[in-house]
């Protein structure tokens, strides 16, 4: 009977909430569901939860019970963002936030176009090569790097090896 006595009177709280603190606590609820569906660094969150404190604190008759009031919302925001996180990780929620898909090069994908076909190729340096320029190989003008050594242009080069875009070359002896 003693603990029924003790939570009546713990929950006499809502019997006590005034104008003020019900406002805190509608905005600062209305923030934490903002931090829901809004991407962010947790500014809406945070003063929501604020709020809330602040509206728990206003209410309350005793320091006890403003205490017991505060875990309590803190135990309810723990759950119910853990909850989200996991839904969020591997529920429903998951297959709406996160792309599944991705483009491999195993499946024809690539940021870049494949330069590896010019290695051997000689071509002409049609700017000078300081260490980077311009190359003609086979009418197809293309952005070379030399390995540092200058080139002067008309000068006859070869492809050594490419790097994704980066077209490296030496003159050809």
């Amino acid at each position: 009977m003693g603990t029924l006595l003790l939570a009546a009177r713990l929950f006499s709280f809502f019997d006590n909430i005034e104008t003020l603190p019900a406002i805190l606590f509608i905005v600062g609820i209305l923030m934490l569901v903002a931090e829901i569906f809004t991407a962010g660094f947790g500014v809406a969150g945070g003063t929501g939860l604020l709020l809330l404190v602040v509206g728990i604190v206003l209410t309350a008759e005793t320091l006890f019970e403003a205490a017991v009031m505060i875990v309590i919302l803190l135990l309810i925001v723990a759950i119910v963002l853990w909850v989200i996180l996991r839904s969020a990780k591997k529920g429903k929620l998951s297959r709406k936030l996160i792309l599944w898909s991705s483009t491999r090069k195993e499946d024809g994908f690539s940021s870049t176009a494949d330069t590896s076909s010019l290695i051997g190729q000689e071509g002409v340096a049609i700017t000078v090569l300081r260490p980077a320029g311009t190359g003609d190989f086979d009418g197809q003008r293309m952005d070379v790097v030399t390995e540092g050594a200058f080139i002067a242009q008309g000068t006859r080069i070869l492809v050594i090896r490419t790097e994704g875009r980066r077209i490296v070359v030496r003159p050809v002896e």
